[in-house]
Parts: structure tokens; sequence; C-alpha cells
């Protein structure tokens, strides 16, 4: 049975390829990112680390696709939820 658990939770954190079309501008401020931190951390991150950072974020955020209807509205939810969770925040 601890077996069995173990090779579930190497199941669900195994990497899987995912193609992602993503036109020039797009790419070029993922490109941004990654040499501003090795610019400032020495440390570069690569397309696929700020990606998977990105899906992370989301899922903090407990995000669904449940109504959305483009991706201009799950972008649109995104930015209010990362606002509400924002303002909600007591910084004391």
């Amino acid at each position: 049975m601890l077996n069995q658990r173990h090779n579930n939770a190497s199941l669900n954190t195994r990497a899987h390829r995912v193609i992602a079309s993503l036109n020039r501008d797009q790419v070029d401020f993922l490109d941004k990112i990654g040499k501003d931190a090795l610019f400032s951390a020495g440390v570069k991150l690569s397309r696929t680390h700020i990606l998977s950072a990105m899906v992370n974020v989301i899922k903090r955020l407990h995000l669904t696709g449940e109504g959305v209807r483009t991706p201009e509205q799950f972008e649109q939810r995104i930015v209010e939820t990362m606002l509400k969770s924002r303002s909600g925040r007591s910084y004391g």
C-alpha cells in the first residue's frame, strides 16, 4: 500500500511535455524575464520554468475554467482574481 501511494505521488510530479503556440511578443516577454533573472540573480529562468510558475500561481488562486468561453475572458478572470487577492491582504 505504501509503495502504491509513493508511485501515485511520483506520477503526479512527473513532467509532461506541452506544446504551446505563442506570438513573438509573448516569447520575447518570457525571454526578458529569464534574462532579468540572469543579470540580477545569476540564474537564467527557462521559458518552461516561467510557464510552470505561472500555472502554479493560477492553481494557488483556485481558478477553474468553469463558464469560460474565450481566452480573453479567462485572462480577465485571472487579473480580477489577482487584484482581489492583493487588495484582501493586510500588510501590518
